[in-house]
């Protein structure tokens, strides 16, 4: 690495381009900590809390509750529908607009970019993980409805032990390909003011005047991530899909 830092400066003093300067990238390592620190937080509570609001509308969805379906399929064809980018500026900076969001007692976190991220984040989210769950409820086998009747079990109590977690495994990759999704989605934090990866990568570009030390190293951490995440579902696979296996 010191060579690289001494080709790199070699280059620069005799006035010929260098494609990467490592030691601009070692120079901002707090900074890229933080922003990687910063992606894993957004990314993770949007999907818990996604997953906390999308089971309930997935279970009216599949039950075809009269109006609560209706309800539910609006809100998925609105989150689904429009970017995750115009949702979460109609959030920073349209809510800002009305005199009495500013009066309310939620401004203190409406005017807040990490909190206007997260509900976006997690709205949209919710809206993929319903009709994922929702699926995954669907093609629950009817004999596994017939064992929980014929066992005496309440809608409620087949659901949470029998139906429910049948769902969960069988929507374990469409789960997966969901959290690489919001995780590369996270990206447009960084144009409300939030220093994730890629906000640390065009720090590091705008204060250096370069190009590919600070997209090339974002890049390289999102892709690590993603691999983190492909191999943390492929463990879960093989633990809980193991019966489907020949």
């Amino acid at each position: 690495m010191e060579a690289m830092c001494a080709a790199a400066a070699a280059a620069s003093e005799a006035g010929s381009p260098w494609f990467f300067n490592p030691c601009l990238v070692l120079s901002e390592a707090p900074r890229w900590v933080e922003g990687v620190w910063i992606t894993l937080h957004l990314t993770a509570l949007a999907l818990v809390f996604g997953f906390v609001l999308a089971l309930p509308m997935a279970c009216a969805r599949a039950a075809r509750a009269p109006v609560v379906d209706t309800l539910v399929r609006g809100y998925v064809y609105v989150f689904r529908g429009s970017p995750l980018l115009v949702q979460l500026f109609l959030i920073y900076y349209g809510l800002a607009q009305f005199g009495f969001v500013r009066d309310s007692l939620l401004w203190p976190v409406l005017r807040d970019a990490w909190w206007c991220c997260l509900i976006a984040f997690t709205l949209n989210s919710a809206a993929y993980q319903t009709e994922i769950l929702r699926g995954a409820l669907v093609a629950t086998a009817k004999g596994d409805r017939e064992a929980c009747a014929a066992l005496g079990m309440s809608p409620w109590l087949a659901a949470r032990r029998v139906l429910i977690p049948g769902a969960l495994r069988r929507a374990l990759p469409q789960l997966g390909n969901e959290t690489v999704f919001m995780l590369h989605g996270s990206a447009i934090a960084s144009l409300v003011t939030i220093q994730d990866i890629l906000g640390v990568g065009r720090l590091v570009n705008g204060r250096y005047y370069v190009v590919y030390e600070g997209l090339l190293t974002a890049a390289a951490l999102y892709m690590a991530l993603t691999w983190l995440v492909v191999w943390g579902v492929a463990r879960l696979e093989r633990r809980y899909l193991r019966h489907l296996a020949r």
